[in-house]
């Protein structure tokens, strides 16, 4: 008999069906932010539910906006359910139920219906942001230092798969007749179900559930999430350098996320299906972007990546600013394809390598929280400027936030073990 015995404590081995179901969640929601968030609903609401009118991007950036604030406040109290009752899986399989639900619903928010186009998008947007922070926290169980880079990079590459799939659904229905633009927001909520399946069937939830304090209700430890954040996070100094850069540099990237089809429509005239054409390219430079740069990333680090990412979105921005052809638009799109993919995978990857060990879900709570904070600033930024000032000076400001998170990154140090310098000190 071996002297060493396994503790019925000790949490069982990762199996590569894990990782698997893990990254399917990753492939499911990305049908909901490709065809409402980003190439057809956002079309489809500024010209046909808002009719036209000139504030329209205004709104739209607004109500993703305000969808973050309320997952800023909701996040702590979701996160702190979440690890104390160990039911990580369970909460975010009830996000991904509410946001497939509310996208469905779009299905009948035809023209003039604004109010009802905006209340489902803030539903299916709070419920998709609530779930990403609940996915993420995953993460640091199934992957270690070493190989964080390439296991984010799985999950951001069939993310890239699950959303070309949704593009070619999509596009199948728009060209099978008049006035079905509708039905693709009804595949989009049937597809995040389906797909989702995998990772209610395979990934296990290894944490375990933990006492509440005596006397504290939940939204006193919600909020007591957020005071120990701000208590916490200045002892991990450079991961909390790394969320300012964070925030700015996202803030740039969901106002691509919620503007691009927007701007290719209002400034180079695309249509439809050119625009989904369009992304049907950026979702396979995506794949090889998230994953070609989480390989790199594990073998020249996390901060080259991070700069190559940061540069080449900057380069995007200035460059889409003053495009005039359509042909420069898709050369665009295969760069931002590859850069979006790429900055995303990387940034996932730093933030669980600084984790320290056993606080997956608090840390990336804590990631969730800049990740909305950055939405809540960039989104409505965006918005706001393409109404007031025109789409080509809204860019240029959307390249800015990619400048100084990259100048930030440029003098950080992202090593693992480097956030807990100063709570190790006595």
């Amino acid at each position: 008999m071996s002297d060493h015995t396994v503790s019925p404590f000790d949490p069982p081995p990762v199996r590569r069906r894990e990782i698997f179901g893990w990254s399917c969640f990753d492939f499911a929601n990305s049908a909901f932010t490709t065809i409402i968030i980003t190439v057809v609903y956002a079309v489809y609401f500024t010209g046909v539910v808002a009719r036209g009118e000139a504030q329209a991007a205004g709104w739209w950036g607004t109500v993703l906006g305000v969808s973050q604030i309320i997952v800023l406040l909701a996040a702590p109290l979701v996160g702190a359910l979440a690890d104390v009752t160990a039911r990580k899986k369970a909460f975010l399989m009830v996000t991904a139920a509410t946001c497939a639900l509310a996208t469905i619903g779009l299905y009948w928010a035809g023209p003039g219906d604004l109010w009802l186009a905006l209340g489902l998008v803030l539903v299916a947007n709070i419920a998709f942001s609530l779930g990403e922070n609940l996915c993420a926290a995953f993460l640091p169980e199934l992957s270690t230092p070493a190989t964080a880079g390439r296991i984010s990079s799985y999950g951001w590459s069939f993310g890239y798969l699950g959303g070309l799939l949704s593009l070619v659904l999509a596009l199948v229905i728009i060209r099978s007749g008049e006035g079905r633009v509708p039905w693709t927001f009804v595949m989009t909520g049937v597809f995040f179900l389906v797909a989702s399946l995998p990772t209610w069937l395979l990934l296990r939830e290894r944490a375990r559930p933990r006492p509440k304090p005596a006397g504290t209700g939940w939204l006193a430890l919600g909020g007591g999430q957020l005071a120990q954040m701000i208590r916490e996070l200045p002892k991990h100094r450079t991961l909390l350098i790394f969320f300012g850069a964070m925030t700015l540099f996202l803030a740039g990237l969901t106002a691509v996320v919620a503007f691009a089809a927007v701007y290719a429509t209002a400034v180079l005239g695309m249509t439809q299906g050119e625009i989904i054409g369009l992304f049907v390219v950026l979702q396979l430079a995506g794949v090889a972007g998230a994953y070609g740069f989480g390989v790199l990333q594990d073998r020249i680090g996390a901060k080259p990546a991070l700069v190559i990412s940061l540069v080449l979105w900057i380069v995007v921005c200035g460059w889409a600013a003053v495009c005039t052809t359509k042909t420069e638009f898709y050369l665009i799109g295969m760069i931002a394809g590859a850069a979006m993919g790429s900055l995303q995978s990387s940034g996932r990857a730093v933030v669980s390598s600084l984790t320290p060990p056993g606080r997956g879900g608090e840390f990336f709570g804590y990631w969730g929280f800049f990740g909305k904070l950055a939405a809540v600033i960039g989104q409505p930024v965006f918005g706001w400027v393409a109404a007031m000032a025109g789409f080509r000076t809204a860019i240029l400001v959307n390249a800015g936030f990619f400048l100084a998170g990259l100048l930030i990154v440029l003098g950080l140090s992202l090593k693992p073990g480097a956030a807990d310098d100063r709570a190790k000190r006595p």
